[in-house]
């Protein structure tokens, strides 16, 4: 290796060549079916308007995981800094070393009682929480049931257990039935998506749970597109469907709703969450999440336990858009309740045009496009905020109005 100018020059080796080449006919490949995702640069922090590069004014946000608008929030900010203050950078560790602070078993305790459970255990990401569970809590005697369009990283946790795998077809309570009714396994472990983020569509819980009960499983609820913002009190799907006491298990995020950092959880009985301290990988292995999430995420759980003003404000905003949608001509996917709301336009060279057109409108989206969704399902997936104005929503209505027409769609 030769250093110059402080740059790296590579060996121009026949294996390395040979891997390059096999990678760029794979990129031409992505680009010619127009599913090329190009990363749009922005110059403020993440709100309901952001700023976007080489643009002169600021755009309206419709794709932000930002469901409560906290990710600006003064008052989060301020409870990051005063963590960072008292707590310092980070920790350099991890928890079973030296990387356990008060202050994140402060948090832990107050997702436990958020979400009615008897402890909790956070993680770098929700990624993660889903990479350590199914290894965890399954053997070979034991068996576990996912829905097909369970989120990924479920996904690739169930591949990483030794169980016995079931996949279930999507939302079917009748197929997941027969799968429970034939197996003879030790402990049996039901999986799925609380809300299923592309589409927007929620799961049977009520159903799924009293299948559980019936054939003796145990049902675990990735919560990622709820909690903080779904449900009357932002509880999420439990508490939509009125079973808070009947979900054993909940993964979820601090990363979308909860302020929009980073960082994820499990919550449920005390003995799961002990066992995942003493053998999860990706908590043993990984370093602790920093005191100024902490710090930030503590505080909008705080909020939450205080009051509902935000949830309910994102559920009104919710109405507002699909309402006016549908006034509009369009039909608009996902349940009626919640605020993914999937604008479906099936070829992904469209929506990657629609979403550039409705930027020159002052509103930022993104074409959803393969792998991300299926091929033929492309999207425009409209997120909807506490945060947005009703001013915000109709000049949105009215941009997705303007370019529909002008690309034939409407």
């Amino acid at each position: 290796m030769v250093l110059l100018s402080g740059l790296r020059r590579y060996s121009t080796g026949a294996g390395r060549a040979k891997m390059l080449g096999v990678l760029r006919e794979e990129l031409e490949a992505i680009k010619a079916a127009g599913t090329w995702k190009t990363e749009r640069i922005i110059t403020s922090p993440q709100s309901h308007k952001i700023s976007v590069q080489a643009r002169d004014k600021p755009v309206i946000n419709m794709c932000a995981n930002n469901y409560l608008g906290l990710a600006d929030n003064p008052e989060v900010i301020a409870a990051a800094k005063h963590a960072m203050d008292t707590h310092g950078s980070g920790l350099a560790s991890v928890r079973f070393i030296c990387g356990t602070q008060d202050i994140h078993k402060g948090l832990e305790s107050r997702i436990a009682k958020f979400h009615q459970m008897e402890d909790a255990i956070l993680f770098p990401s929700c990624f993660d929480a889903n990479a350590a569970i199914f290894e965890v809590l399954l053997t070979p005697e034991d068996a576990v049931f996912s829905d097909e369009l369970n989120h990924a990283s479920i996904i690739d946790g169930i591949r990483l257990c030794k169980a016995q795998k079931n996949r279930f077809k999507h939302r079917d309570m009748g197929d997941l039935e027969e799968k429970l009714r034939s197996s003879d396994a030790r402990l049996k472990l039901i999986v799925s998506d609380g809300v299923f983020s592309m589409d927007g569509t929620i799961c049977h819980l009520k159903e799924m749970c009293d299948l559980a009960e019936e054939y003796e499983a145990v049902v675990l609820i990735d919560e990622c597109h709820a909690t903080g913002f779904f449900g009357k009190t932002g509880r999420g799907t439990p508490e939509y469907f009125d079973v808070m006491d009947r979900v054993d298990l909940i993964n979820s995020t601090m990363g979308k709703a909860l302020g929009g950092a980073m960082g994820g959880y499990t919550t449920g009985p005390q003995e799961v969450i002990d066992l995942l301290r003493n053998k999860a990988r990706p908590y043993l292995f990984s370093n602790t999440l920093p005191p100024a999430v902490v710090g930030a995420t503590t505080k909008v759980f705080d909020m939450l336990l205080e009051s509902s003003d935000l949830v309910e404000k994102v559920q009104s905003n919710t109405q507002l858009f699909r309402t006016k949608m549908a006034d509009a001509g369009f039909t608009v996917g996902g349940d009626p309740e919640h605020p993914i709301c999937p604008i479906m336009l099936g070829e992904a060279r469209l929506a990657a045009q629609f979403a550039d057109d409705m930027l020159e409108r002052g509103v930022f989206v993104i074409g959803f496009s393969y792998p991300v969704v299926p091929k033929g399902k492309a999207r425009i997936r409209v997120q909807i905020s506490a945060a947005h104005t009703e001013e915000e929503i109709l000049h949105t209505v009215d941009a997705f109005t303007q370019v529909a027409k002008a690309r034939g769609v409407l």
